[in-house]
């Protein structure tokens, strides 16, 4: 894998410090319990993997900061502290790249929900993590799904969770909010300069975590626990168990198998908005991100992947943020 990281950083750039950035309801969760599963195998080749385990387990508090006795200044400066011992404590054992592995580093689906618009403040959030890690993330990686089957998912296990049923005017405004990955995609790169971007479609790379990890790190990757999916988004029989189960209006969740709450002009828009991101990765991203072929992780991709007309059930699972 080709990375960026800024010169100069002498002896630190001896373990390479990946970003595995999700999204959310892009086979995240399946991702980390495959490195889970494999951490001894991976360990061998020198590579760790910090998922929400680590991550949500205090490395990272203060970076994103919160209310409390401590001011921002203060909580990023324990918060630097802390995670470099931690990857001090990584290098000395032994490792040379560490993947990072938290889709809540991006921010959280529910945000996405209240402003109708993918991932907004993700660059600020990017910003202060490339803060947090003294600039020596050497590479990024963010998986992107089509924008009609995200949505979908990410308002399953919303309605699932308690969230309202959305309204026509609520589906509207996630057609028309004019926010696509691309867009995402050039914040995550501004907030992380010199950094190696690279973006998975989830048509393409869901169902194989170890192909994904590939991508990452240029290994030869396990294959153990490769096929376990994980954080299926609810069917409509769950759906309507779950509204029921509060008051709701069960029968506005009518037929069985995957929900699609949008109607067929609001997904063929969606889907067009999609095909218009892939072609601008295809096409170089201004030289912002490089988008991995299925075939050959690292290389650019040449054509834009074939957007799926017919799909399972999701893969990904946001248990924590998503109320």
């Amino acid at each position: 894998m080709r990375h960026r990281g800024a010169a100069g950083q002498g002896a630190r750039e001896a373990m390479e410090i990946i970003l595995h950035l999700g999204a959310h309801r892009t086979a995240t969760t399946s991702f980390q319990h495959y490195a889970r599963a494999n951490a001894a195998a991976l360990a061998s080749q020198g590579v760790g993997v910090w998922g929400p385990e680590v991550t949500r387990d205090g490395v990272l508090s203060g970076v994103i900061p919160v209310k409390g006795a401590q001011g921002p200044s203060a909580q990023m400066a324990r918060a630097r502290g802390r995670l470099a011992l931690r990857l001090e404590g990584a290098r000395v054992a032994g490792l040379t790249r560490l993947v990072v592995s938290d889709e809540n580093m991006i921010g959280a689906p529910r945000r996405c929900l209240r402003a109708a618009r993918l991932y907004p403040g993700v660059g600020e959030r990017l910003a202060r993590i490339f803060h947090a890690f003294d600039g020596r993330i050497t590479c990024a990686v963010l998986s992107i799904r089509e924008l009609d089957a995200w949505w979908e998912s990410v308002l399953a296990y919303a309605v699932a969770r308690g969230h309202r049923l959305p309204g026509a005017g609520d589906l509207d405004r996630l057609v028309t909010g004019g926010r696509r990955w691309r867009e995402v995609i050039s914040d995550v790169a501004c907030a992380l300069p010199d950094v190696d971007l690279v973006i998975l479609p989830h048509e393409h790379y869901a169902s194989r975590p170890e192909t994904r990890l590939a991508a990452m790190t240029g290994i030869d990757v396990p294959r153990r626990a490769a096929r376990v999916w994980l954080g299926r988004a609810p069917d409509l029989a769950s759906l309507r168990h779950a509204v029921a189960q509060r008051g709701g209006e069960a029968s506005h969740l009518p037929g069985e198998g995957r929900w699609q709450p949008f109607d067929a002009a609001q997904r063929a828009a969606l889907r067009e908005s999609y095909a218009d991101d892939l072609f601008w990765l295809a096409a170089g991203a201004d030289g912002l991100a490089r988008l991995a072929e299925e075939t050959g992780p690292d290389q650019a991709g040449r054509h834009p992947p074939t957007a799926q007309t017919t799909r399972g059930q999701d893969h990904d699972i946001e248990t924590r943020h998503l109320a």
